[in-house]
């Protein structure tokens, strides 16, 4: 297999701040770090996927002359757990803080981290932490979701010494090329960082590529991806060889409960549909991919574009799996789209109603029709499609009424053969407006405690004292409520559908298949986890 990234068609790329200044003096040594999920040992849901925003900055920092270090601590350690001894109840998959440090060669310059999620800053801190003393000199710069939504705190728990807001590639390389030039660090946009006196300072808010076609796709070193697909591990649905993609860049919607508005601003950006059929013709040639995950926050909102790259698919004969598992909308998924979507080998695809509250839909800024989108739903089942619908219970202002009308609705879903419904409690992310809003009314305590807690919320069904801001229900009554109905609604799927369970039996339990929803590929991840787990017990 080979390396991927298009640097040979590399045209200007411009931002909203101006174009890519020309690449002058020598290059830096950089190292890209991600550290290992964090989950508790009975997390169903988070899992070990490819580092796409790594990749993607990689690819970049390439494609301009630098040869960054590429290490995944997550990648070389698969299915590899071991207990968190800091954080009591915590455990980790990957390399240990210690072995991710030691792979760092000794003359490296400058160490990028990516630090996605909140619920793992805990350890992504430590991580930092333990670099800085290795490497005394080394210039620290922090990345991605959490760093982007808690800026100065960040900083101040870990000893970055430079944070990067919103969409890496750009601002990352022109930190790099300002350090080599000697110039303040005041010159690059989007980034923060503690002045001499320790005052903390933002050069600009996060801005956007205006082109983002012309970014180069993901690098990814040789061997990274075939130890994914050897363990079994995807984002969404499983297949043998599952490739992460993206088609689009940000969402133009301003939901409540998300950060996407301070990591993406509301600009929603398309790529060209000859761009990703180019990709995805590029990795079934060089990486033999028999599916497209596509992580996109809202990959299909425009009719015309999505009818136009199904097309396209056809006349190019790309005949493999491809799925949507982050959720999307329903607007643009008419009759005619779905049925391109299955026709082109759409697997999987995630509907995104969040509620079936009129009244919470209204409050979250949820701006769509349950009914349409019902409608939309149903009519995927109608054309073969599988699906999952994710809602969320415990909005701070929910009553019970609210909690049932989402439950009811979930039902309605299972019972009309929705493959999957997912019922989370809701969590105040950083860099949401809901979690400001708390924040501002002092009901936020932010701490170590606090982000573990958003990693063991959703993923550990087991746990009854989930954190909840919800003033009308406690915390274990929202479990039952989660872990009650989340069961109904499967069991009135697959009593509804019999042949269900033999194929779920069959692909997660006997691993003669590869897995047809997340349900089976994450039970598969947690049995592989475990037997590993007693392996390395045993030797």
């Amino acid at each position: 297999m080979t390396e991927s990234h298009k640097s040979e068609r590399i045209r200007p790329l411009v931002q909203v701040i101006g174009e890519v200044p020309a690449s002058t003096g020598p290059k830096a040594k950089v190292a890209l770090v991600r550290g290992p999920v964090v989950m508790t040992a009975n997390a169903l849901n988070n899992e070990a996927v490819p580092a796409l925003g790594l990749a993607y900055v990689a690819g970049f920092l390439r494609a301009h002359g630098y040869d960054p270090l590429f290490l995944d601590g997550i990648a070389e350690g698969l299915n590899r757990t071991y207990p968190l001894d800091n954080y009591p109840g915590y455990w980790a998959q990957g390399l240990t803080i210690d072995e991710i440090v030691a792979r760092i060669p000794e003359d490296t310059e400058v160490i990028g981290f990516s630090v996605m999620f909140s619920g793992e800053w805990p350890v992504q801190r430590d991580l930092i932490r333990a670099v800085r003393i290795r490497f005394p000199h080394a210039f620290l710069v922090g990345g991605g979701e959490h760093i982007t939504a808690l800026t100065e705190y960040s900083i101040r728990d870990s000893g970055l010494d430079a944070c990067v807001l919103g969409e890496g590639e750009f601002t990352f390389y022109r930190l790099l090329e300002a350090r080599s030039a000697g110039e303040d660090l005041s010159v690059v946009g989007s980034i923060a960082y503690l002045d001499a006196e320790g005052r903390f300072v933002v050069t600009s808010e996060p801005t956007r590529v205006r082109d983002i076609d012309n970014i180069p796709w993901p690098w990814w070193p040789e061997g990274y991806l075939e130890g994914f697909w050897t363990a079994g591990k995807s984002y969404g649905v499983q297949t043998a060889r599952d490739m992460p993609m993206m088609i689009s860049r940000g969402c133009p919607f301003q939901c409540t409960f998300c950060s996407n508005p301070r990591m993406w601003t509301t600009r929603y950006s398309l790529r060209a549909v000859d761009d990703v059929i180019a990709e995805m013709k590029h990795y079934i040639a060089h990486y033999g991919a028999t599916a497209f995950q596509l992580y996109d926050l809202t990959a299909i909102v425009k009719k015309d574009w999505a009818v136009d790259l199904c097309q396209r698919m056809i006349d190019e004969g790309i005949a493999v799996k491809w799925s949507l598992p982050s959720g999307t909308r329903s607007e643009a998924l008419d009759e005619e789209v779905l049925t391109l979507l299955r026709q082109t080998g759409c697997n999987y695809l995630v509907y995104a109603p969040e509620s079936g509250s009129p009244r919470t839909l209204e409050r979250i800024k949820k701006k769509i029709s349950l009914d349409k989108l019902t409608e939309s739903a149903l009519i995927a089942k109608k054309v073969g499609l599988v699906i999952r619908c994710n809602l969320i219970i415990g909005f701070p202002h929910e009553t019970r009424r609210d909690v049932f009308d989402t439950v009811r609705y979930g039902l309605y879903l299972a019972f009309k053969g929705a493959d999957e419904v997912s019922i989370n409690i809701f969590s105040p992310y950083p860099g949401s407006e809901l979690f400001r809003e708390l924040d501002e009314a002092g009901r936020m305590i932010v701490n170590d405690g606090y982000f573990l807690s958003l990693t063991s919320l959703n993923s550990d069904y087991t746990r009854f004292n989930p954190l909840t801001f919800n003033t009308n229900m406690g915390a274990a009554e929202l479990a039952l409520y989660r872990i009650t109905f989340m069961l109904g609604n499967y069991i009135v799927g697959y009593l509804r559908h019999p042949s269900r369970i033999w194929r779920t039996i069959r692909n997660a339990f006997l691993g003669k298949g590869t897995s047809t929803t997340v349900l089976e590929h994450r039970l598969k991840d947690a049995m592989a986890r475990r037997r590993a787990r007693k392996q390395a017990e045993r030797g």
